[in-house]
């Protein structure tokens, strides 16, 4: 009932009951006056779950999900190319979602004219009951995927606004927002000192450090820029400067890389945003993508303000396949290495194993991590089923040269279930444990013997949520009322190695959650979760929260004037 509403509300935006064909081009028609500008859409948008699961069905054929956020006008790109796909006006699931993402995204060759546009409006209230998990860098995270923002037992507040304006080849985006959590008690004083004894930046040397919470923890009342930044369109490319999203790779929990878990960090980069064709070699490995970006992190002490390198390729051999290799590399700091042009393109061309004397002189090329990935959409079940996986090394060229020493994530996503076509289901895990005597005591995956605060900007970690000599696996089924609304389920088991930290941590969670459109700019999202969790060295026997989540959105899509 509820899905024949939303797709007679459809059609009837669209003017009339018509066919998904005629309401796709009546979308066009509708929306092409208004012209796609070169901001980010962030990739916590509804947008991507809806073009992945369109890419699922088999349709979204030059979309780079593993290189992700994606441009307005490259998203109107996308769909323009996947509404001319043989046969998607015959399928109506994806019809569906093209009609939607077709009135949300203006034709792609609209002219630009300068004005200041509202995003979006929003405000998330959060009620907690027991106490949670916050700790990535360690013991694990109840709540993950959310820019590392604060949460603690009792009521949690966001409120937040974005806006973005366009000005010939600039265009500029700014999300802030202010945000509140209760205060807590935090680590006693000997698990806090036993934690950053384990991490070699001992209490005596470092106080107060980020990644260790001890108590008490005060209340949180901040306002905090999400993302800002400023950008430029040359051939093809967006170079920008500011806080970004990042999601490098395919996998729905977390990317091994650079995920959302933590705070944006101030980067310059440089994205190719649009596929290019290599002459002779892209016979064979198909279009290109690319990108790369230099900032600093914060929340190191030891040595202090570090900055981190990033690059990714990808490359589309077929329209089915997708394979992305990417490095990351933290180096620097106060006392340390200075940060320079010359200790940057140390640590930009280093690709081996260093003396340990190197490492700890000034000529240290820094932390480095190397990540692969693919995706690859199964020619079986009518292209409905997709394998992917992500992985990751430290200090080794790539996890394709060195797979015994390699941190996976292999995941399956079938966006289509027999007999329910509006149901989907994917399967994830990871392994951050690798069989190798490096890893031992968190001492190897997203950890560094110098960069003493790892892999980590403010306190969390930047990539994958299963942690330091962690294991996770999660399910979701997903049911779409309409291709902006879903109820979700979602299962996620999630341990810690005891050799790493005593008696282990284990972790169960259960969660369900509904995205409905309330009104025609106006958004409703509700989330229930019930977790539990043991975790010796912190609090005895077993521990369980319960949280609620409602966060209403306004989407306006008005213009302010130029």
């Amino acid at each position: 009932m509820i899905a024949a509403c939303c797709s007679l509300s459809l059609w009837a935006a669209a003017g009339s009951l018509t066919t998904p064909s005629q309401l796709i081009a009546q979308s066009a028609a509708t929306t092409g006056a208004e012209a796609p500008v070169d901001v980010y859409i962030p990739v916590d948008n509804w947008v991507y779950g809806a073009l992945d699961r369109l890419r699922g069905l088999g349709y979204m054929d030059t979309g780079f999900f593993g290189l992700r956020p994606w441009t307005r006008r490259s998203i109107a790109k996308m769909v323009a190319d996947a509404g001319s796909a043989e046969g998607i006006v015959d399928d109506p699931q994806a019809s569906e979602i093209l009609a939607a993402l077709t009135k949300e995204f203006p034709a792609p060759n609209a002219h630009a004219s300068p004005g200041i546009r509202y995003e979006s409006v929003y405000l998330r209230t959060q009620g907690i009951v027991g106490t949670p998990l916050r700790d990535s860098y360690h013991l694990g995270q109840s709540f993950f995927g959310d820019y590392g923002r604060p949460y603690q037992e009792g009521f949690n507040l966001l409120q937040g606004a974005s806006a973005s304006a366009q000005a010939g080849r600039f265009s500029l985006y700014f999300r802030g927002e202010y945000q509140h959590a209760p205060s807590a008690t935090g680590y006693s004083s000997a698990l806090a000192t036993s934690l950053a004894l384990s991490d070699n930046v001992p209490l005596t040397l470092d106080p107060v450090q980020a990644t260790v919470p001890e108590g008490p923890i005060a209340a949180t009342n901040v306002f905090r820029i999400v993302e800002a930044n400023l950008s430029y369109r040359l051939l093809n490319h967006q170079i920008s400067f500011g806080k970004s999203d990042h999601w490098l790779g395919p996998d729905r929990t977390a990317s091994m890389i650079y995920s959302n878990n933590a705070e944006n960090e101030y980067a310059f980069q440089i994205d190719r945003v649009e596929p290019f064709q290599v002459p002779f070699l892209s016979r064979l490995t198909g279009p290109f993508r690319y990108l790369f970006m230099v900032g600093s992190l914060k929340g190191h002490t030891y040595p202090n303000d570090p900055w981190m390198h990033t690059e990714k390729i990808s490359f589309k051999p077929t329209e089915n396949v997708e394979i992305g290799f990417s490095r990351s590399v933290i180096w620097g700091g106060q006392g340390h290495v200075p940060i320079n042009v010359h200790s940057f393109l140390r640590s930009f061309f280093s690709f081996q194993n260093v003396p340990v004397a190197e490492k700890n002189s000034r000529e240290d090329p820094g932390a480095r991590f190397s990540e692969f990935d693919f995706t690859w959409r199964l020619p079986w079940l009518h292209h409905w089923a997709t394998l992917y996986c992500d992985s990751l090394v430290h200090d080794d060229v790539s996890p394709v040269d060195a797979p015994r020493h390699a941190g996976v994530r292999p995941g399956v996503y079938l966006a289509m279930l027999p007999w329910v076509p509006r149901l989907d289901l994917r399967v994830e895990g990871a392994n951050m444990d690798p069989p190798t005597v490096r890893s031992m005591s968190g001492s190897y995956l997203y950890a560094e013997g110098v960069q003493r605060q790892g892999y980590t900007n403010k306190g969390f970690l930047m990539g994958d949520v299963a942690g330091r000599e962690g294991k996770d696996g999660e399910v979701w089924l997903d049911y779409h009322l309409t291709p902006r609304e879903t109820i979700d389920l979602n299962y996620r088991h999630a341990k810690v190695a005891k050799d790493f930290v005593a008696s282990g941590v284990t972790q169960n969670s259960f969660n369900v959650g509904i995205q409905k459109r309330i009104y025609e700019e106006t958004d409703l999202s509700a989330r229930f979760q019930q977790e539990w969790w043991k975790a010796p060295v912190y609090l005895p026997g077993k521990q369980s929260d319960t949280s609620i989540t409602v966060q209403i959105t306004w989407t306006p899509h008005e213009h302010l004037a130029p």
